[in-house]
C-alpha cells in the first residue's frame, strides 16, 4: 500500500474545465457558420446568452461558468505567452 498522499488542486482542475469549455463552445460556434470569437466577446461583455449556440449543449456549459472567471482565464492565458 502506498502511503503518499495525493494532492488535489481545485484550481488547475477548474482552469483545465473552463478552458476545455472554451473550446468547446468555440468548435460549437464555428459549425453553425459563426465567428467563435465575436459571438463569445459578446457573451462576455452583455451576458446575454443567446450569443452562444445552443448547438453541442455549448449554451448551457458556458453559462455554468461566471462571466468573471471566463475573463480571468482568457488573460492569464493570454498575459503567459
Amino acid at each position: 500500500m502506498d502511503d503518499k498522499t495525493m494532492v488535489f488542486d481545485v484550481n488547475k482542475t477548474q482552469q483545465k474545465t473552463t478552458r476545455d469549455i472554451l473550446k468547446t463552445v468555440y468548435a460549437a460556434l464555428e459549425e453553425k457558420g459563426y465567428n467563435g470569437i465575436d459571438q463569445m466577446v459578446g457573451y462576455i461583455l452583455s451576458g446575454d446568452p443567446s450569443y452562444i449556440t445552443s448547438h453541442n449543449n455549448a449554451r448551457l456549459m458556458i453559462s455554468r461558468i461566471d462571466r468573471d472567471d471566463l475573463l480571468e482565464e482568457i488573460l492569464k492565458e493570454y498575459l503567459q505567452k
